[in-house]
């Protein structure tokens, strides 16, 4: 094995390594449009997640054991750091038991046990009978993943209240009120009436699994988790801060930075919202654009409207400031499944191309859609944002391993250029309408708003002395939830939801605003070094080709370009 090796190139192992995940994790597969007529479900249980990080140990010291040489090549020394960082960063959460008080109400194994589905092929029978074989193995995840949850509360290490009771909320919507019909079923309808009993009858044994799974969380977990902390700790903190952004974050200065963006954010909200409604302040404009601002009625229409706004900004952008073709023209617009969390995503295409990448909206109930803050979030899920960078990135097949086209990004990088790709627009004029343009500040201070109450809430940091929000309390869910309110304007479900979901995934939210930053620094040396030189549209295109970096090179990387 060892002389097998030695003979590979960083890239070679990289891709090594996907195969062997895929071989392990067939909701991976599925992501990435192999192995389709495979039916299994994860092992959720403590084996398969050991067996998992087992696999990363592996592959750490093939690493270590390629010789100098292999890593001469600057494009095989980049996939070999970013490999290394990857995996290490990953065995540190798994190896601290993180993952057995993982329950979350977004991005957790869990809701990858249902989010597969929409991302399966069903245009033939073929395609579901293996819909049906998922569906009937989602029981097993399902015990696995309590057999996980389990083990924690054996350890001691438990998720927090709040995880537990929204995720137990969720699962209610997934099986569906009583006497109704659950998502499985609703998803399963659509299939060919020759396979109707099979799918039927797997849909509702997947329902059956996930009330089981649901009524045990009620029972048995809820009651154990009362009083657990629903906040990390700067320990915990900073080995998931690592895992999302790929650097060892200095927190003081990341909160401090906020506040500071905070504060420039909160007075051009200001001016802008007078735009809107002279004399109003941020959150009354915003109150008057989502009862009197344009607004699409019916979950279909909305979804159209989505798919436009894409559409238009692919037209307007190709050629002036990127090259768009192929791929990159193709993006679907979809409404979320019910159950989801209240923020839209992005999911990319599989590696081949025949499924696009795609947006998501979860509707939360509704049926009338105000637009002031969704065109600004649709450039961030859509085009120039997730669907540019992550379809570029996998169109980079000559330079990037698939392991950095696909499974080795990094989060605050990819949400950097999202967030990036948002103020880009703003830039370049596409915020004509001042109602717009106040719903693309509002995402700024969303995010700003994230760092600020992630850090301060997860290490119970003290409120500045210049802030005009509770100056010198310590931060508390409580208190966050109150910050939110004053100086963010969605919903009260929307701003529970975000609560819950920094405390079940410390350090993923601070990612947007310093991946952000990573971004326009890194542009910025580009330009100082190009001087008149530099062309924008060119760096972007380079940019957007690259791979994925974490934030301890990410603007070096940039800037180099």
């Amino acid at each position: 094995m060892a002389d097998t090796v030695t003979q590979q190139a960083p890239r070679q192992l990289a891709d090594s390594y996907l195969e062997a995940l895929v071989a392990h994790d067939p909701i991976v597969a599925v992501g990435l449009g192999v192995d389709l007529d495979d039916d299994r479900q994860p092992d959720l249980s403590p084996e398969g997640f050991e067996a998992e990080a087992e696999l990363a140990r592996r592959t750490l010291a093939d690493l270590a054991a390629l010789p100098a040489e292999a890593r001469a090549d600057p494009a095989e020394a980049a996939c070999a750091r970013l490999l290394g960082e990857r995996l290490t960063a990953r065995l540190a959460v798994h190896d601290a038991g993180d993952h057995f008080r993982g329950l979350s109400n977004i991005a957790s194994p869990l809701h990858q046990v249902r989010q597969v589905f929409t991302s399966m092929p069903t245009a033939t029978e073929d395609d579901w009978a293996v819909v049906a074989g998922r569906l009937r193995n989602v029981g097993g995840a399902l015990r696995g993943y309590r057999a996980t949850l389990a083990e924690g509360l054996d350890r001691g290490l438990l998720c927090g209240p709040r995880q537990v009771d929204t995720v137990i909320g969720q699962l209610a919507d997934w099986t569906g009120p009583v006497g109704g019909s659950s998502w499985f079923a609703d998803f399963a309808a659509a299939g060919p009436d020759r396979l109707r009993a099979e799918l039927d009858a797997a849909a509702d044994s997947a329902a059956a699994a996930t009330a089981d799974f649901r009524d045990w969380l009620r029972t048995e977990y809820a009651p154990a988790a009362v009083g657990a902390p629903d906040t990390a700790g700067r320990e915990r903190y900073l080995r998931s801060a690592r895992n999302c952004t790929g650097a060892d974050l200095d927190l003081d200065e990341a909160y401090g930075w906020a506040w500071t963006e905070f504060h420039r954010l909160h007075a051009e909200m200001r001016a802008e919202a007078g735009q809107v409604l002279p004399g109003a302040s941020p959150l009354a404009a915003v109150a008057h654009l989502e009862r009197h601002g344009p607004s699409v009625a019916g979950v279909e229409p909305v979804r159209r409207w989505l798919q436009q706004v894409m559409d238009q900004a692919i037209e307007a952008l190709d050629g002036p400031h990127f090259d768009l073709d192929g791929p990159l023209r193709r993006v679907e617009a979809m409404i979320a499944p019910a159950g989801s969390a209240a923020a839209p995503y992005y999911t990319r295409p599989s590696l081949d191309f025949s499924r696009p990448g795609r947006t998501w909206l979860p509707t939360l109930g509704r049926t009338v859609f105000p637009t002031w803050e969704l065109v600004s979030t649709w450039y961030h899920e859509g085009v120039p944002g997730h669907h540019l960078h992550l379809t570029q990135r996998m169109r980079s097949a000559g330079e990037l391993s698939r392991y950095q086209m696909t499974v080795g990004s990094v989060s605050a990088d990819t949400e950097g250029w999202a967030l990036y790709a948002e103020r880009l627009m703003d830039e370049l004029g596409f915020f004509t309408d001042p109602g717009h343009r106040l719903g693309f500040l509002e995402g700024q201070m969303l995010r700003a708003i994230r760092v600020i109450i992630d850090i301060g809430m997860h290490l119970e940091l003290t409120v500045p002395a210049d802030s005009p929000f509770h100056p010198g309390e310590r931060w508390t869910p409580e208190l966050a939830t109150g910050f939110f309110a004053a100086y963010s304007g969605g919903t009260a479900e929307m701003r529970e939801s975000e609560i819950v979901r920094y405390l079940g995934w410390p350090g993923q939210a601070i990612g947007y605003k310093l991946g952000e930053r990573a971004w326009l620094r890194g542009r910025e040396e580009a330009r100082r070094r190009h001087g008149s030189g530099f062309d924008l549209k060119s760096w972007h295109m380079r940019a957007l080709s690259q791979g994925p970096f974490g934030l301890d090179d990410l603007t070096e990387r940039l800037a180099a370009l």
